[in-house]
């Protein structure tokens, strides 16, 4: 007696169901039994059907009822195992242990467009697997060497140092950037020219309110581009004027016919396409700001790389014409809110004043400890950590469980886009319809203006290998049954012909 690769003992003439939760395996999609069945027991203990202390049927007994493998349901109750939810307890079989709260479960929000993206509620929704773009491997955080750093830094700080600082930036924070972007981006610079920022986000909003002061109203954006950073601009109340991305990064012509006297571009990873800023599109744009043009530089993923050659940042390039923004959101965790700004000569003093009566400063500790990380080569070490064989693991899973996808930017960076051409459905359906299976992901429309071919963005440095393999299968679930082209669905066979496109970017 032969089994499937979907767990189901051939030479049954048909599937059959049980009495337990009136489970019915033909309602399971062809190679993805094994994560139904996890969401229908899932979905009982967090209505209540299968309340804390239950006892699940012994696998051996269910998957005769089902008439699968054992296996598949020995694999179905550890995924809830693994979540916490169910645990074994020997003869005592496996047991419900722990149940969510209705309550404490915000509802799902609406992954329209026309909402703008609501990506701050799409964060506070719970889930089993997070494919968010923009999350570093938070489980990675070097606590010890933290530790270790404030240890020291506490131990050598005098009473005067623990009362306000420069809003600037703590001078031993600025000179370690120096040394962090000499050694990783080729920037030189001095440390007066640094302002240290909460992240990326005060960065833009900082400018916004300067530039605004002199004169400028419109700033040009990526198109698509960071959802996240348009709104931080628009909330700054600049106007945002959309400028066409390819494979050659970001179009400079339609840049020039903009009007716009700033741009806001991601030339060494762009988000979310993952492309690079070629270098007669580099030469054109440095054309464009030697002739007055200011251009905004977040050097995001700029550090993740793995099959390409370093990109120089563009600030090495033209120091005078380039604002350039980092932070250790990426490299370390989001919730240091740690950045930096360098700033043209012109703009030096008004963006510090915009600091300083923004928040007087970043918290003086977390600076200097982070700067011992620098200095130490600590922070190196932690970048070295090895996040290939994630994005190994998403694009294995991409092409077995997601036919007809094309994979965009896996050169580099923390995420892949994904797109699928000539489908019929909304990008917002698929990642709905995934994030009522518990995985989330944000839909390419989100980052849009134009409109285009519906898409995913799908980030793999915060979980295991084994949780995005299991996230992209479940991606396959929602997937099937949408439309794809006219009178069509989305194949249902695992690899059609050819495979998943991979465009490297």
């Amino acid at each position: 007696m032969s089994r499937s690769n979907d767990g189901v003992v051939q030479g049954s003439k048909s599937a059959s169901g049980s009495d337990f939760l009136q489970l019915d395996i033909g309602q399971a999609p062809p190679g993805g039994r094994t994560e139904w069945l996890a969401g229908r027991l899932r979905a009982a203990i967090a209505d209540g059907t299968l309340p804390v202390g239950s006892r699940l049927p012994a696998s051996r007994i269910l998957a005769a009822e089902l008439r699968v493998s054992r296996g598949l349901v020995t694999e179905a109750y550890q995924r809830l195992a693994e979540t916490g939810q169910v645990a074994g307890r020997g003869r005592g079989g496996t047991v419900v242990v722990a149940a969510p709260p209705p309550s404490a479960v915000p509802a799902a929000p609406s992954l329209a467009p026309d909402r703008g993206g609501p990506v701050d509620a799409l964060r506070a929704v719970p889930c089993r697997i997070d494919l968010s773009p923009g999350v570093p491997d938070l489980t990675a955080f070097p606590r010890t060497a933290w530790i270790q750093a404030e240890r020291r830094v506490l131990a050598a700080l005098t009473p005067a140092d623990f009362g306000y600082g420069n809003p600037q930036g703590a001078p031993a924070l600025r000179e370690a950037v120096v040394g962090w972007l000499a050694r990783n981006r080729g920037i030189r610079a001095d440390p007066d020219e640094v302002v240290i920022v909460a992240g990326v986000a005060q960065a833009l909003g900082l400018l916004a309110q300067v530039l605004r002061e002199e004169g400028v109203h419109r700033i040009a954006v990526e198109d698509p581009g960071s959802l996240g950073a348009r709104q931080q601009l628009e909330y700054g109340r600049m106007e945002t004027v959309p400028v066409r991305v390819d494979e050659a990064g970001l179009d400079v012509a339609g840049l020039r016919a903009s009007g716009a006297g700033a741009v806001l571009l991601t030339p060494a990873h762009q988000f979310p396409t993952g492309v690079v800023l070629d270098g007669e599109r580099r030469r054109d744009l440095l054309a464009w700001a030697a002739g007055g043009g200011l251009v905004i530089e977040d050097d995001y993923d700029a550090e993740h790389r793995y099959d390409r050659a370093p990109v120089p940042a563009l600030r090495a390039l033209v120091p005078e014409g380039v604002c350039y923004a980092g932070s250790v959101s990426k490299l370390l965790a989001p919730a240091l809110r740690l950045g930096w700004l360098l700033v043209p000569p012109r703009l030096r003093d008004a963006v510090t004043a915009a600091k300083r009566y923004a928040d007087l400063g970043n918290p003086v500790l977390a600076q200097l400890v982070l700067a011992r990380l620098m200095d130490s080569g600590e922070l190196e070490r932690h970048l070295r950590f090895a996040r290939r064989r994630r994005r190994d693991a998403m694009l294995r899973a991409v092409a077995e469980r997601l036919p007809g996808a094309r994979v965009h930017g896996a050169a580099a960076g923390l995420h892949l886009m994904v797109t699928f051409d000539g489908a019929g459905f909304d990008d917002t359906d698929l990642a709905s319809a995934a994030l009522d299976l518990g995985v989330k992901t944000h839909p390419l429309s989100w980052h849009r203006h134009r409109p285009g071919p519906p898409g995913l963005i799908l980030g793999y440095a915060a979980g295991t290998a084994g949780e995005i393999e299991d996230g992209i299968a479940t991606l396959g679930t929602a997937l099937s049954g949408l439309p794809y082209g006219e009178g069509k669905v989305f194949p249902r066979r695992r690899q059609p012909p050819g495979g998943s496109r991979v465009v490297r970017g």
